[in-house]
Order: C-alpha cells, then structure tokens, then sequence
C-alpha cells in the first residue's frame, strides 16, 4: 500500500467508499483500556461543542415519538424541537452525553450506550460464537465459529482507533465516524477481516466465491462450476501454519486490458490468503477463451500473457513463464500480497493491415447465456448476456429491471443455458429471440437487440433484457426457444443455439404425493455418486410391485402387424400404470401420448386416449397382483440386449463409480466366486478387483452368446445395487451411440429438426473424420453423427430423461421415421420411466 494512500487514511480518519461503505486506518495504535477515562477528558477539551447544537425553532411534530428516537440516532436532533435539550438527560443521544462512547473498548461499552440496532456488539459476538447445537446459523454466526473472546475484543479496539484532531470542531466528521460505526456493527461478518480486506462482507461485484484451509501437505481449491483451480504444492507454508485461501470470479475486467491491441480472456481472479509468509509458490490452471490463429504472421504478432495487481483496476504487470495447450493455461503465482488479481489477456504487438484489432490475430471464444427466473410465469423477463471469457456464473443478480417505466429492487436470475461461439473479427451483432409456443410473445427492452463494437472491445459483461408475455388466458407450460446471433453488416446468421425454460411455480396446494414424486426423481437423476471409499449398498428384494394407480381399457386394440413395446387388450381389461409421466411416440402412422402400463405380465405402451384413470378402490379384477420387481427388471432392460456400446467406456466409467467388488459380484451372479477366482493377477485397489468383476461378466457373456448378452446382465446387476444415477448415465450413452450408428448419412437430417445447424455447421463436424479422399466414408458416417448428438445432449446437463424424449419426438420427425423399424429408443422410454417404481418397491428404505 502507497504511502500517500496511508497518509490519507491518518489525516482523514474514517473515510467513505462506494463497495465498502468505510475504510480503516489498519496500522493505527490501539488506545490502551486503562486511560479509558483519561482520553475522554482530552476528547471534550480538544473539541468546542458549543456551536454545534443550536437551538432551531421547528414546528411541533405530530409524530408522538419523536423524543425517543434520538436514542438510536444522535442527528435525528437536526429536526427536532427546539426544547429537546431543556428535557431529561433520560433521552440524550450518546453524541451529547459521550462522543468517546463510539471509540472506547468494548469491555466498557454496555448495551445502552450503543445504538438501538447495534446493542453492544460485542456481546453479541461473544454469544453467536458459544453458541452450538443449533439447527441453522445466520451468515454472522459463521465465521466467527472459531474466534476466540479475546480476539474479537483485541481485533475491534484496534479497527476502531479514532483519530481526535479529525473530529474537532467538525459535527459533519463526526456524523461520518458515528454512521461508518454503526454500518460497521451491522454489516461486518468478522471485524478482523475486515482489517485486511475492507468489503469483505459487503456486496461485492462478483459471483462466486471459494474458500479453503490448507495445511504444510497442500492440495488444490476449484472455483465452484468453473474450470479455474489453484494448486497449492507440498510445502506451501512452514510445517504447523495454515493457509486459508478465498478465490473469486469478477466478471468485469479490467478497462486498461482491453481495446484495440488487447483483449482479456479469463475473468479476474481475486486471490485472497491470510499468510503471506509463503515457502513455494502456488500453480493456477485455467481455461482461457482465444487461441492464436496458426498463420505465421499471427503467431509472431501475439502474445498470450497473464497479469497481476494489488488493485483491481491496476496497473497490471505481467507475469513471466506459463505453459499453454490449446485453451489450457497453467503458470505459477509466485508474487503474492493479501489480496491479489489475476487475469489473462491476448495482445498484439502492432497492428498491420488488412488487420484492424486483435480479433483478428486470434479465434477468440465469446458466451451467450441466457439467464431468467426459477419458474415462469405468464409475464417474465430473461436477461442475456454476453461474456468474453469461458466462466459463466450460476446466477446473476439485475438491478435495472423496469416495470411500468418503474425500477424494480434487485432480482436474482438462474442460469438457463449458455452457448460459445468463435468470434472471428470483431464486428456489430443484433439477438433474436424466437419461442416455438405460439402463446409468448417476445422482444427486447426498448427494442435494444444490439451489441456495438466497442462494447465487445471494452470486454465488460453486457446485458440485453428480454420480457415474455403470455397471450390471453392460455396455459403456462415450459417451452423452448430459439437464439439467433446475427451480424449486422452481412445480415448473416453467427450462431445459434435452444434453451429450455424450467416449469411454471408449483401450486401451493401441492400434494405430499407429488412432492415426493419429485424428491425421488431428484435422486435417481444424482444418485449415486460416491464420495468415500467405502460404501453400503441396499439389498434388492423380489416382491410384488406396489402399484397405485389404474386404468380401463375404452376399447379393443389387437394389431395385425405387431409393434414391440405396444400393448393389445380388449374393452374393459384393467391396467396397472407404472409410472406418472406420460411417453411420446410414434404408433402406426403419428405420434402420440402414451402411458407405460403391465397386463397379462407383459409391460409395455397402451394410448392415453384409449384407457379411462381409475381409482385403486375401483379396481374389481386385475390379473397382475403377483408382477413381482424382478418380471419387471428383467423385461424393461430388454432393449439393452440391442443398443451398441463401447466396451472400453463401459468399463472404465462403472469401474470408477462402483466401490465394492463383493457387491458387484453377488448381483451380477458371482457370488460363488472368491476374488482369486475373478482376477488372473493381484489387484492393489478397488477399482481394479471391480474391472474384473466386469471383465469375467463380458468372458461369460462372449462363450454364451446366444443366451447372455453382457450389457444386459450389466444393467440389471447395476439395478440390484441401486446404481440408478449411473444407469442413467450409461442408457443416455448407449443411445446416442445406437441412434448415431443407425442414423449414418441421415445425421444431416436430424442435426437441423433438433438444432436448425447449417450447412458450413454440419460440414465442420465431419471435417475431422474425412480420409484421404476428402469425404466421409459410409462407414465412418457414425462419428460425425456422434459427436453432434453427444454436444447437443451436453447441453441438457443431468436431465437424462428429457434427452431419450427430445430424441425420440425428433427422430419420429424425419421423413421417413427410424424408429419405425429401430424400437430400442421406445424401450429405453419405457425403462426410465418404470426406474422409480421399481426402485420404491425392490429397496425397502425408499419404501418405508
């Protein structure tokens, strides 16, 4: 810290900031507890209070409880009546009756002499950090846990040294020291942080935040949803010192690291430790958002740096060494302070035409994300947002929403989706939001759909907002929507990409049943993803299915042609449904809604519109009483028997997530079998006693083709240990693989009824994969199909379910209907939608 800046904070005691709301003079002596009472007598004969309360003639209020305010407020009295002062010392402010009061140590300071909201501070602090065993704890309560009583005490006199010659003859000065005070008291999570961080606890302009404590050992520190991680080596601090470390995202970069020759390609990071005294340097990884072009002229003309500074506008100084491949950036943070950013930037040397910027010295990515509110509702704002970097926050909070012509109090939106995109040159970009639900209506704020170049150059977040409105009285029901990037000067599309809306608020009368339907989907979809070494997994039990929910047939359906997965019954047959959600597909001709159902013991899709929902009181013969979960298991994984995999997937991803081989084993058939018996060699760990588990399931499988098939039996034996989140994980890869094979040169087809993709699009996925001829083969006309189903599927995150359904609705779409003759994709539908009844019965703790 500069010295000026040090002297400003002597000789202007407690000054005002902007983030922070005060700023401290760190290294001012704290006055001693014992001449407590001497300091006061200098206080009031160094400062002439005679003129600073004079007698106003002001109306007499109509409030009733005027005279009592200026106990919590002191300047309250600016407009209160003249006579104030001739009444009871029992209503004086603490400004007239001490001023030393706001300074003096907290032993002596009690409850009545602080503010009506601060009541004695200390105390507070003293009780928040006994306090144990509760259910939750404020924010407050949370860092101070591991403070000690004396250190909270120590840590305020020194933050709240005053400086006496400021406040002499000066009411406004004292105004300032009382209300930085009182903010202090009110805002501050920890008062000895502050002393090195001012604006720790207050609003800062970043999104998230990580922090850690590392010992002499090491280790590492992710920023939460990012792909930034900062390694601490072994060694880091002495042995028996701790490091505590606070890493943050700031969004906005810096503005003397972006224009004409420069760009910033990460977010800066601010890096924040409590021990300085530091043995090895710390090594920060990071994926940045340019890559050089590969001409020579580029390549000579630009660098790729990263910068720091103690301050977060700078000036930055750059960092010497680092190691870059492709987008992966690693280098050493050997110059550290308290507080300390870094930022990674592209610059070029000189500009030479036909170049204009750095833009065109590099493929430089840029993020669009859309961001919006949790549910929707028939009239609701997105905000999307451009980033010129990788990190996209989890949520944003806008504070320039209107309504009405009205600003509305800040709101925090959810990120909906993102999209990146290489930006070529730097050039003017409009947005374009199309909704594919006819019932919303939507356009920009003031029709403001564009981004200049210069805003693109400055590198700051910008943000565009979009409100929907529904039409009429329609129903609200998720949608999707379409986001064109259009350059303005060309007229031509940039790109493109859909986002789902999430589902509208729930209705407050909500069930418990529904409810719970939605936690137990909740954790098929996360489950399980161990996080210890050693895990107990549920028993599966045989045992008749708990079915509550029925149907009537309404008519006779018996199909000359038979379609697999499609029931046939007669009028009046009873039906057990399987599950809540309904399935679309196609039947002879059309898609349609279907429920997944069991009768006569054979499961299968019977259409909504034939059958009548009926209670389980009215149920009078129902023929499947006895379906027991292990008939269900065993028919619903049949289209596992048909769907490709990759072995070499398959086996390296279970070996990873299952963490008991013994289990494994006795639900895939094993049970009879030692661990010598499985393994050809000696296994050190678990994950290799678990690939061989799977790699004597495939032997077995392989000597009895005919009657085993080994992805099959894997999945069934995934399903007896409750491995649900790794079935889904597995299903949704065997099917893009299946339907990529299948599809072949037809992939151009789907690719644009699934994401409208160009043609120069669909031609950059199959560049990688041509031979020497230039074309893709026949043969190899899987890979570019792959790799275009498995980025679209990335986009959906965890949802699974809504993937296989996107696909199958988009397949029946083509023009002649692969799921016509390939009906894996149906059976999969099936699959996932019987999971939780057959988990709420098999597993006796999720039935209880």
């Amino acid at each position: 810290m500069s010295k000026g800046r040090l002297h400003s904070f002597r000789s202007a005691g407690i000054s005002r900031s902007k983030s922070e709301g005060t700023l401290i003079d760190f290294d001012e002596p704290t006055p001693p507890t014992n001449n407590t009472d001497i300091g006061k007598k200098e206080l009031e004969l160094l400062i002439d209070w005679s003129n600073a309360f004079r007698e106003q003639n002001i109306s007499k209020p109509s409030n009733p409880f005027w005279n009592g305010l200026s106990e919590s407020n002191p300047f309250l009295d600016d407009v209160v009546q003249a006579n104030t002062f001739s009444k009871s010392h029992a209503h004086t402010s603490i400004l007239k009756e001490d001023p030393y009061l706001l300074f003096s140590e907290p032993k002596n300071r009690n409850s009545f002499a602080s503010s009506g909201d601060e009541l004695d501070i200390d105390n507070l602090l003293r009780k928040a950090a006994s306090r144990k065993g509760t259910r939750s704890k404020s924010v407050s309560d949370l860092t101070i846990l591991d403070f000690k009583e004396y250190d909270v005490s120590s840590s305020t006199g020194q933050i709240l040294a005053p400086d006496l010659e400021w406040l002499q003859n000066d009411r406004e000065a004292y105004k300032m020291a009382w209300l930085s005070h009182r903010q202090l008291t009110r805002s501050c999570l920890d008062l000895d942080v502050i002393s090195q961080s001012p604006g720790w606890a207050q609003t800062q302009a970043t999104d998230m935040h990580t922090v850690c404590k590392i010992d002499h050992q090491g280790g590492a520190l992710q920023l939460t949803g990012s792909d930034i991680t900062i390694h601490v080596p072994k060694g880091h601090v002495s042995l028996g010192e701790y490091q505590d470390i606070c890493l943050k995202a700031l969004l906005d970069p810096p503005a003397s690291l972006n224009n004409t020759l420069s760009t910033t390609i990460s977010p800066v990071l601010e890096i924040t430790l409590s021990n300085v005294n530091i043995l090895e340097a710390l090594l920060l990884e990071i994926k940045i958002a340019a890559e050089v072009k590969n001409d020579p002229y580029s390549q000579v003309m630009t660098e790729v740096g990263t910068f720091y500074s103690y301050n977060k506008e700078g000036p930055y100084e750059k960092l010497q060494g680092g190691y870059i491949y492709k987008n992966s950036l690693q280098i050493k943070l050997p110059i550290l302070s308290r507080i300390t950013y870094v930022v990674t930037a592209a610059q070029a040397k000189l500009i030479q035409p036909p170049a204009a910027s750095i833009y065109d010295y590099i493929d430089k990515s840029v993020t669009v994300a859309i961001f919006g509110p949790k549910h929707i509702h028939p009239a609701f704002t997105t905000v999307l947002t451009v980033i010129g970097h990788n990190y996209t926050p989890e949520i944003l909070t806008v504070d320039d929403i209107k309504k009405s012509g009205k600003n509305m109090p800040p709101v925090v939106f959810q990120l909906w989706g993102k999209h990146q995109f290489v930006l070529n040159s730097i050039q003017d970009l409009s947005f374009y939001l199309a909704p594919n639900n006819p019932n919303f209506k939507v356009r920009a704020v003031d029709n403001q759909n564009e981004i200049k170049e210069q805003q693109l150059k400055r590198g700051k977040m910008i943000r565009i907002q979009f409100p929907f409105s529904l039409n009429g009285g329609a129903e609200v029901n998720s949608f999707n929507f379409m986001i064109q990037i259009i350059d303005r000067k060309t007229n031509t599309l940039v790109s493109e990409f859909d986002v789902k809306t999430p589902k509208p608020a729930p209705k407050i009368q909500s069930s418990s049943k529904s409810q719970s339907h939605f936690q137990k989907r909740k954790e098929i979809i996360s489950a399980p993803i161990p996080l210890l070494s050693t895990i107990t997994y549920p028993k599966f039990q045989d045992k008749p299915l708990k079915i509550n929910n029925f149907a009537v047939t309404l008519k006779t359906v018996l199909r000359q042609q038979k379609i697999e997965y499609l029931l046939e019954y007669f009028k009046g047959d009873t039906i057990a449904l399987l599950g809540e959600d309904k399935v679309k597909a196609i039947g002879q001709t059309k898609i349609k809604e279907w429920y997944v159902g069991v009768l006569r013991g054979k499961v299968g899709l019977v259409h909504c519109k034939n059958v009548k929902i009926i209670s389980k009181e009215q149920v009078i013969d129902f023929s499947d009483r006895q379906f027991t979960t292990k008939m269900l298991l065993e028919q619903i994984a049949l289209p596992f028997k048909k769907l490709t995999y990759i072995y070499s997937s398959v086996l390296s991803l279970v070996s990873e997530k299952v963490m008991d081989w013994r289990c494994l084993a006795d639900a895939l058939g094993y049970s009879h079998l030692s661990l010598d018996d499985l393994c050809h060699g000696h296994t050190e760990n678990e994950f290799e006693r678990v690939s061989s588990v799977i790699k004597k399931l495939k032997e077995d499988c392989h000597a009895d083709s005919k009657k085993r098939k080994f992805h099959y039996e894997l999945i069934m034996g995934l399903i007896k240990m409750d491995c649900q989140g790794l079935v889904a994980r597995l299903t949704q890869d065997t099917v893009i693989l299946t339907a990529a094979v299948q599809l072949g040169v037809r992939w151009r087809e789907l690719a644009e009824k699934l994401a409208r993709l160009t043609k120069q699009q669909m031609e950059a996925y199959e560049i990688p994969h041509q031979g020497k001829s230039g074309e893709v083969s026949l043969q190899m006309m899987w890979k570019p199909a792959f790799d275009f189903l498995f980025t679209w599927a990335a986009h959906y995150g965890e949802s699974y379910r809504d993937v296989l359904q996107d696909l199958q609705c988009a397949l029946d779409k083509m023009k002649y209907p692969e799921t016509r003759h390939w009906r894996e994709l149906t059976g999969t539908l099936i699959f996932i939608n019987c999971l939780e009844i057959l988990r709420a019965t098999a597993f006796s703790k999720y039935g209880d």
